[in-house]
């Protein structure tokens, strides 16, 4: 883990303790909390992008960005990694999350992925479900920090072109 400040996460717990805690709404505010803090590391310049974004680093796999929506206390985005398969690249994971600039919070609005049963019950999330895909938004997000990904004005993609 890197010793940057801003990356260096929060919670004293181990993994397996986080997967198997029974969290409280405090704890995953904290979580939200950090999870916006590596967002903005992500893409410092979140409140003013706009559209979508790619992120590409040497012998990594592109993360995609898509900017869907900026209000003057929440920006919604869309962040991806998409894998070739025939005929139609695959998002995998693929979140919507909700960035919001007041309260210093990112959570997960909605996440699609194979790997990992992160969405599993009721329709309406209860708190360990959502505790489990923030973590999970958590470690992908320090992941891509990690790995040198980066949101800015010069990774917007040119007009009309879609990475989706």
């Amino acid at each position: 883990m890197s010793t940057d400040p801003v990356i260096r996460t929060r919670y004293p717990w181990n993994l397996d303790r986080l997967l198997s805690v029974r969290p409280t709404v405090g704890q995953l505010m904290d979580l939200c909390e950090e999870n916006y803090h590596l967002f903005i590391y992500l893409a410092p310049e979140i409140r003013s992008l706009n559209g979508y974004h790619l992120s590409s680093v040497e012998g990594m796999t592109d993360l995609h960005l898509e900017v869907q929506e900026q209000t003057p206390y929440t920006t919604l985005v869309r962040l991806t990694y998409l894998f070739p398969r025939s005929p139609d690249p695959c998002p995998d994971p693929d979140a919507r999350l909700r960035i919001y600039h007041d309260s210093r919070q990112t959570e997960i609005v909605e996440l699609r992925q194979r790997v990992l049963p992160l969405n599993t019950g009721p329709h309406l999330p209860t708190l360990k479900q959502k505790w489990r895909v923030n973590l999970f938004l958590s470690k992908w997000l320090s992941y891509s920090v990690r790995k040198g990904h980066r949101f800015n004005h010069r990774t917007l993609l040119p007009e009309g072109c879609s990475a989706y």
